[in-house]
Order: C-alpha cells, then structure tokens, then sequence
C-alpha cells in the first residue's frame, strides 16, 4: 500500500473547508449512524460500507484502499447526508465520497449498474422506461399525460458536456 500524495492533495483541495478536512479526530459518529453501515454490516460482516474508513483513507492518500473491486467501498453511500449532520467537525462526508464517484467514473472503474442507468438516460433521455399502468393510473387520477423528452436534445447537452465518452 502506497501514499499517493497528488491524490490525497486533490481530495483536501476538493474540500470546501479544506483546512477543516484535516483534523477529523476519528470519534466514528459518521459510521455510527450511517444506515447503509447497519445494513451492509448484516451482508458483509466488519468489510461493510464504512464513511470513516473512506475519509481516512482519501486524507492518507490510500488511493488503491479507495478504488478496489468492491463496489461498496465509496458507491455504498446514498448521500443521506447523515454523516455530515453529526460530524462535529463538520467535515462534508458526502462531498468528499461525491468527488470518489467521480474519480471512479474517470478511472473507468464505476459499477456496472451506474453505466447501465447512464446508458438508459443517454438512449431514452429518461431513468426508467415509461409504463402503460402509470400512464393509465395518471389518466384516471386526471393528471395530464407525460411529456415525452426530446431525446436529441439531452443526447447533445451530454455529448458536449462530455458524458457520452463516459458511457461503456
């Protein structure tokens, strides 16, 4: 395990408090009340999702720690924002795991289910597929029909923002 110190540099530059990022005192009242822990632990046992271990290892620079085979480790977090609210340092968590996403992304090394919700977005400008019972169900209720989404239009947006190269 190695320090990858300009990856540990773009993580506190990331940081809006960066200077605040530097000093968690590890209490653990991140991984305490996170739920998606409570709920993994049951799966996973102690190798459960767990904020306070991403926090460290990002701040230490222990980039291969971050980016492994197991998806769980930063595509756990839900962004409750749970973790940010009993931070008594108030370190942003969730900003912090949202800049690991996207360096995941970057790397090619997101989960499959991320490309493939992409790739849905990118080839029917929606994330889920409209259904005739909802539609039917918005009818009865007298809600006005779904406005179907001009696919052109948002396939060109993500082209020039870049996220088409992206897609797998």
């Amino acid at each position: 395990m190695s320090i990858d110190f300009e990856f540990r540099k773009l993580v506190m530059d990331f940081h809006q408090g960066s200077d605040l990022i530097k000093y968690c005192y590890q209490c653990s009242r991140c991984a305490d009340n996170c739920p998606v822990t409570k709920v993994s632990a049951d799966f996973y046992g102690t190798t459960g999702y767990n904020p306070r271990n991403n926090i460290l290892n990002a701040l230490l620079g222990y980039k291969d720690l971050i980016f492994t085979e197991d998806e769980l480790i930063i595509w756990g977090c839900t962004v409750c924002d749970t973790c940010d609210e009993v931070c008594p340092q108030d370190i942003e968590l969730t900003e912090i795991f949202t800049f690991l996403k996207n360096q995941s992304i970057e790397q090619g090394k997101g989960p499959e289910f991320i490309y493939s919700q992409a790739k849905a977005i990118f080839d029917s400008a929606k994330a889920i597929p409209s259904q005739p019972a909802i539609e039917r169900r918005r009818e009865q209720m007298g809600l006005p029909a779904i406005v179907i989404p001009d696919v052109n239009e948002l396939q060109t947006l993500l082209k020039n923002i870049g996220a088409a190269k992206k897609l797998k």
